[in-house]
């Protein structure tokens, strides 16, 4: 197995338009995937920033002409992963390649329609994407945010393959329907989901790090209506956050008026919780009638939840102390890595470039990495599957045997 990631930034050739740089930039970039990897791609994946839109089907059409892969997906960024770097608001094109000996790659590109009910056998999700879950496949997902319901189809697909690795990202910079474009195989969509499954000699392994620290205590929820949080252990859940605001230092109370989430415990069972045992969700606000807290999950009562506070330094200590968790317990025989960040991280956050992916290969060497800056990423926390926000979701690739 073999990964490579080759980016190519265009602002050294602002003085020329998409139309006349795109094709002397495709071809500069097989070369150099094709050089690194010694041979031409069985896996495929292009992150293309959204002023090449136009020009989709052209940069398709060659890259299949000129490497040839068997399998290949992609779609529009706002910011771009690959080759070291992360470009942020900026003119570039990615690719990322893998040549996967004993790996059986299935593409596909599903929409609404096509959707089976959630309530169907699993039979009906293994008909949909032509793979039983007997192979144990891993998922990478590619959506357009504006016209699929992804958070249905992901709980389907955990339904039909418990237990078994989902990862990707919402496609960025489009600002309604039909901006975005996913790509795969040899045609380029406006809407949906495209994506691959894996199986055989490939073992996918995720690092989700949502950049939040735990503040107050653990509480148990006492009253609530879906999304809706009334009560904390017996007491109003508004004043229970503002006593877990009201100990943060003054610097920190600033911070809570516009980065304060609500984090829901996995798994009921644990006698304590650290970070990254909880699935961290918005706070949207208070129901001005009734003083209860708006939040972005469905709850339900006797639930164990706890405040959290995210910041760029939080932020920075949660990616290091997930991916230290992770090579702890999974050791560091990465051979490639796949990285989909929330377009609020990056340079926003860290007022730096490159921090994720740095910080990525300070723990597991120097790998190729490639991916995305992402409107809402898609990564396992416990043994589910959900789309997050201001998340970094790494899908971590080796063999098996």
């Amino acid at each position: 197995m073999k990964w490579a990631s080759v980016l190519e930034c265009m602002e050294g050739r602002s003085a020329q338009s998409p139309e006349s740089n795109w094709a002397p930039a495709v071809e500069s970039l097989a070369e150099q995937l094709e050089s690194q990897l010694g041979g031409k791609p069985d896996l495929l994946l292009a992150f293309i920033s959204p002023d090449y839109k136009k020009y989709f089907e052209g940069i398709i059409a060659a890259l299949r002409q000129r490497l040839g892969p068997a399998a290949f997906i992609g779609c529009s960024a706002g910011g771009i992963v690959g080759g070291g770097q992360e470009v942020e608001q900026q003119s570039a094109i990615s690719l990322t390649g893998a040549i996967l000996p004993g790996v059986a790659i299935k593409t596909f590109h599903v929409t609404n329609d096509s959707l089976p009910d959630l309530d169907d056998a699993p039979g009906s999700w293994e008909k949909l994407m032509q793979v039983e879950s007997s192979l144990q496949p891993s998922f990478i997902l590619l959506c357009d945010p504006f016209s699929f319901k992804v958070d249905s189809f992901i709980q389907g697909l955990d339904y039909a393959y418990p237990r078994l690795v989902k990862i990707g990202g919402l496609a960025s910079g489009g600002h309604k329907a039909g901006e975005n474009r996913l790509i795969c195989d040899d045609k380029v969509y406006r809407s949906g989901l495209v994506g691959v499954a894996l199986s055989g000699n490939i073992e996918v392994e995720s690092v989700v790090a949502q950049g939040c620290r735990a503040i107050g205590k653990p509480s148990r929820v006492t009253k609530c209506d879906r999304n809706l949080l009334y009560e904390l252990d017996g007491k109003p859940a508004v004043n229970v956050l503002r006593e877990a605001i009201e100990r943060l230092s003054d610097s920190e109370q600033r911070l809570a008026k516009d980065a304060i989430f609500l984090g829901v415990a996995m798994n009921e069972f644990q006698d304590r919780f650290v970070d990254g045992d909880f699935l961290v969700r918005n706070i949207f606000g208070i129901e001005p009638m009734s003083g209860a807290l708006l939040v972005g999950e469905v709850l339900r009562s006797e639930r164990t939840v706890q405040f959290h506070l995210r910041d760029s330094a939080t932020s920075r200590d949660d990616l290091r102390a997930m991916l230290k968790r992770y090579v702890d317990k999974s050791g560091s025989l990465a051979r490639g890595a796949l990285l989909f960040s929330c377009l609020g991280r990056g340079q926003h956050l860290y007022g730096r470039t490159n921090h994720d992916s740095d910080c990525c290969r300070d723990f597991l060497g120097d790998i190729a990495i490639g991916g995305f800056f992402c409107n809402g990423e898609i990564g396992p926390v416990g043994n589910s599957t959900f789309l997050h926000g201001y998340t970094s979701s790494f899908g971590i690739f080796k063999e098996k045997e």
